[in-house]
């Protein structure tokens, strides 16, 4: 059978069997003391998941944490700087809406609208263009190349006692496709070479 057949079947079949995802991309990390910078050496623990809906426009955060040292006073995401430095909040200030504060443990559950300027820090939307557009296209960017951090501030570690480094997660379709993909290029490999052998 000729490959370029093999593969054009393969994508047809893949491309009307698999899900069709949403217009969305997804970032994770853990929370840890040891991302802080500079690093500490708290116990706590966390992690965050970031659902950014282009179609709403809309930013979803969820995220939790446990045995922190101090008692929160803030979180928001950070952005955009490269790994290892500080910036200042591109999210909400003094912290996200309903964030728990005053505690050392809890969870969090919030979708933001990003088309409102109340969803940003007032000086992130002023350095990224002067428009809410601007400033949400700069925060995604930041977000898809690594640049943007979850932060949980408390009374004992003001800058910032647990963070997480936000990266792209991929969807699972995404990883299915690309297995089913590389089946079908081994299945050929090996094909061609018991062909090549005999031949």
């Amino acid at each position: 059978m000729n490959i370029n057949k093999l593969l054009l079947g393969f994508f047809v079949f893949a491309s009307t069997t698999l899900p069709v995802a949403a217009h969305e991309a997804k970032y994770g990390a853990s929370l840890l003391g040891s991302s802080e910078v500079p690093a500490n050496a708290s116990p706590a623990t966390g992690s965050v998941l970031i659902t950014i809906d282009f179609d709403l426009v809309t930013m979803r955060v969820e995220t939790n944490f446990s045995d922190l040292l101090g008692n929160v006073t803030a979180a928001h995401i950070h952005c955009c700087t490269d790994p290892g430095t500080n910036v200042g909040a591109a999210t909400q200030v003094p912290s996200f809406i309903g964030f728990p504060l005053g505690i050392t443990a809890g969870t969090y559950d919030h979708t933001f609208d990003m088309a409102l300027a109340s969803s940003y820090n007032p000086a992130f939307i002023t350095n990224h263009g002067g428009l809410v557009s601007t400033a949400f296209n700069d925060l995604v960017a930041g977000l898809d190349a690594g640049k943007a951090y979850l932060n949980v501030h408390t009374d004992l570690f003001p800058g910032g006692e647990i963070r997480g480094l936000l990266s792209p997660v991929p969807e699972p379709e995404s990883y299915a496709l690309l297995l089913a993909g590389l089946g079908v290029l081994t299945l050929f490999a090996r094909r061609n070479k018991r062909e090549t052998a005999h031949g």
